[in-house]
């Protein structure tokens, strides 16, 4: 009897939840996905993501999908787009040849595009997608802004603005590089330099050219001055012969005076 009466009261329990849990499975919810925020140049064309997961099977029959468009400033919404087996793109209002269907049901896509959208497209955009029995569940929201566009020229000068700091700052960088390697390597032959200025510098040493031309210099300074000494008596020599013809020279002068008077 003890263990009998906690079952009695378990039974009510389970049954209780057997039949609500069918009805849970009925009622689950579609998830919806989209990107919080979008932005496009005025003018461009832009694609607004929509996606879903849903329990059920996904066919075109059974999915509908709605866009709808709230304006910045307060007022009603406006429909944007429509599809439940085809697309029903708008036939009036601003969204009319702007709005293409760009989905695909049977992977859960249910996008569209914006062809050339202009500044009165800011607002936000509701994505609201249904799979019977599949219907509840939280819309998907995107809040579009439409910015001015930028020209080519534009952007051409900014281009040439910011290639051309880039291009000084190179050169710049450049010259610093280059002005630091030639002190370097400057500094380095001063290095290499400075030993040899003193070995040059210094009387004591001399090469081994240096020391077979002045030992040649030598020998050609000896050799002249022996030649001076050999040069000075020879030279006196020739004086005395020389002094010697003329006295020669006078005594036949005298003979021949003589001669003369004879006569």
């Amino acid at each position: 009897m003890f263990n009998y009466y906690p079952m009695c009261r378990i039974w009510p329990l389970l049954l209780m939840g057997g039949l609500l849990l069918p009805g849970l499975q009925h009622v689950s919810g579609i998830e919806v996905y989209t990107p919080g925020e979008v932005e496009a140049a005025n003018g461009t064309d832009v694609k607004l993501k929509c996606t879903f997961t849903s329990s059920h099977p996904l066919s075109p029959q059974s999915v509908t999908v709605s866009w709808n468009f709230r304006p910045i400033i307060p007022g009603s919404d406006e429909s944007v787009f429509y599809y439940q087996g085809i697309p029903y793109p708008p036939l009036e209002g601003r969204f009319k040849g702007h709005a293409v269907w760009s989905g695909d049901i049977t992977r859960g896509d249910a996008s569209i595009t914006l062809h050339e959208v202009p500044p009165t497209f800011n607002g936000t955009f509701v994505c609201q997608v249904r799979n019977l029995p599949d219907v509840h569940g939280k819309n998907g929201e995107i809040t579009f802004r439409v910015v001015d566009k930028v020209t080519f020229s534009d952007i051409s000068i900014l281009a040439i603005i910011i290639g051309s700091a880039c291009g000084v700052i190179l050169l710049l960088f450049t010259i610093f590089v280059a002005v630091r390697f030639y002190r370097r390597r400057g500094m380095e032959n001063d290095i290499e330099l400075r030993p040899r200025d003193q070995e040059w510098k210094d009387p004591t040493v001399c090469t081994l050219e240096e020391a077979v031309h002045l030992k040649v210099v030598e020998k050609k300074k000896e050799a002249e001055s022996s030649d001076d000494e050999e040069s000075e008596p020879s030279s006196g020599d020739d004086d005395e012969e020389e002094d010697e013809e003329e006295d020669d020279d006078d005594d036949d002068d005298d003979d021949d005076d003589d001669d003369d008077d004879d006569d």
